[in-house]
């Protein structure tokens, strides 16, 4: 619209009115959803700068933006994608001006100084938010965001058109949205191949330690810099510490680390546990909470072929990311427990399996696959009226991998570990590996758990849970046996490592965010 408007020589406000009157009816189009409402608010404030026909005067009128939002919805204050939003917009008022006269006062095209000035400006003002929230630093935000810039426009406005000619001309809307697919495809496939980039993320602290630790440096660096021997230091130094570490992260990146036997995936408050069956195999056991978590730690591992894919029960925590299991996977068998409940759980897994039948197996049923042995401890008959009946009816593994014994017992409560013991002896679950049941509950059997004698204790829990877990006398409890206790809520994902040594544990270090 302010292409069109320009052309007919239109002054600064009758130019920023036309504007908003477009902005509005973009926001009725596209209903007024949160993220809509706040994009509309940093552009109408943009809109304040050229109706003043002094870009100064945007700044304040972002303050008064920001203002007015919070004290029409005060929950915006803690919202993430509201701070983004008004970060971003600083550094287009404050940053990319700046940067893009430089780089033209260099030399470089006024198109290209002004496409690489406002995605850096937009990511160092997001910087510190987003290294507080995934404890990483991107060095591929600003590349992605150069080659989406020219799909937007048209994504935009084939959009737009679909939306209004769709009521007169179906055919013509039709056909708007077919054009305006393929741009919208190439900022999927941006998204989607540059989130994958080997090394594209550099460690940086969580948190708001890790947020207020970047911002520091980022405001720092930005008041030195104003200096040209101190800016091409910097740029020197941020160059060469960039490259020098991205062939160490390329070749040693110590992900999954040699001899892993398993890997339990920092998923949340939920579990996913890993068994390495071969080069790009594995056998997958639940499937945590949501699916994008799981997927990441199966592309972490390299695992292209499940193998098997086990549900120890049916409760959201365990099944909820079953589609990430199967996400661009070939997966070749799914077995659960002979007990359906809760309905909706054994539902949601039959559809994500499709084709691939869901058997259900008892105690007793084997399974094997590379270096990968499978048995199925319990539950050795149903258990009903226990505290929790889905839990203590889970699936009861032992795996063997490379000689090494690890016990999975899903969320067995202690109604079910101690009819292991009746029924099955000690000898049957003693193992090297436990995964602690039920993200360690306080509900079990401190029978059950001193008759393991672990040397390794991995327990799959979410950071800020509201249940409490894990118990820390029952983590005590495991210490004194002997055993190495971890937790991803602390330590990301965990793999136990088979050593000429003996065991070790090995943390990835990249817990997930809090809820």
């Amino acid at each position: 619209m302010l292409f069109a408007v320009r052309r007919t020589r239109a002054g600064p406000v009758a130019t920023a009115v036309i504007c908003a009157v477009a902005l509005v009816g973009f926001v009725i189009l596209a209903r007024p959803s949160p993220s809509v409402v706040r994009a509309a608010a940093m552009g109408a404030i943009g809109l304040i700068g050229l109706a003043s026909g002094r870009r100064r005067a945007a700044l304040p009128a972002l303050a008064a933006g920001v203002a007015v939002l919070i004290v029409y919805d005060p929950e915006l204050a803690s919202d993430v994608g509201f701070a983004l939003s008004v970060l971003a917009t600083s550094g287009l008022l404050l940053l990319a001006p700046v940067w893009r006269d430089g780089l033209r006062r260099g030399g470089c095209p006024a198109g290209l100084a002004e496409a690489l000035a406002v995605p850096a400006a937009a990511q160092v003002a997001c910087g510190p938010v987003v290294a507080g929230l995934s404890g990483t630093i991107s060095v591929v935000a600003v590349p992605a965001n150069l080659l989406a810039v020219p799909a937007i426009a048209p994504a935009t406005l084939f959009g737009v058109t679909a939306a209004l000619i769709s009521p007169i001309w179906p055919a013509g809307a039709e056909f708007a949205a077919w054009m305006g697919h393929w741009p919208a495809q190439w900022l999927v496939l941006i998204a989607t191949y540059g989130a994958r980039v080997p090394a594209g993320a550099l460690p940086w602290p969580g948190g708001l330690t890790g947020a207020l630790l970047l911002a520091v440096i980022t405001v720092g660096l930005l008041i030195a810099t104003r200096r040209p021997l101190i800016r091409k230091l910097v740029t020197v130094v941020a160059l060469g510490g960039v490259l020098g570490a991205l062939p160490v992260r390329l070749l040693a990146s110590g992900w999954p680390p040699p001899g892993w036997l398993v890997v339990a995936c920092a998923v949340g408050q939920g579990d996913a546990i890993v068994l390495p069956a071969g080069a790009g195999r594995a056998v997958v056991v639940d499937a945590g909470p949501e699916p994008n978590a799981v997927d990441h730690c199966l592309r972490r591992l390299g695992v292209r072929q499940v193998a098997l894919f086990v549900v120890s029960h049916f409760h959201a925590d365990h099944i909820g990311g079953v589609a990430g299991v199967f996400r661009n996977r070939d997966v070749r068998g799914v077995v659960g427990p002979d007990w359906p409940e809760p309905p909706a759980g054994h539902a949601a897994v039959a559809e994500a399996a499709g084709r691939v039948p869901l058997h259900a197996v008892g105690a007793g049923w084997a399974y094997a696959v590379g270096e990968v042995r499978l048995k199925v401890l319990g539950p050795v008959e149903p258990l009903r009226g226990t505290n929790s009946d889905p839990n203590n009816n889970s699936l009861v593994l032992r795996a063997e991998v490379d000689g090494r014994s690890i016990l999975l017992p899903g969320d067995a409560e202690t109604e079910e570990q101690e009819d292991m013991l009746h029924y099955l002896g000690p000898d049957a679950v003693r193992a090297d590996v436990l995964k602690v049941a039920h993200h360690g509950s306080s509900y079990q059997s401190p029978r059950f758990l001193d008759e393991i004698r672990p040397t390794v204790a991995l327990v799959s829990v979410g950071l800020g849970n509201d249940y409490g877990h894990p118990n820390a006398s029952l983590l005590a409890r495991l210490a004194r046996g002997g055993a190495r206790v971890l937790r991803t809520d602390q330590s990301g994902d965990l793999a136990a490592v088979s050593t000429g040594r003996g065991l070790a544990v090995v943390a990835r270090g990249d817990p997930p965010p809090a809820p």
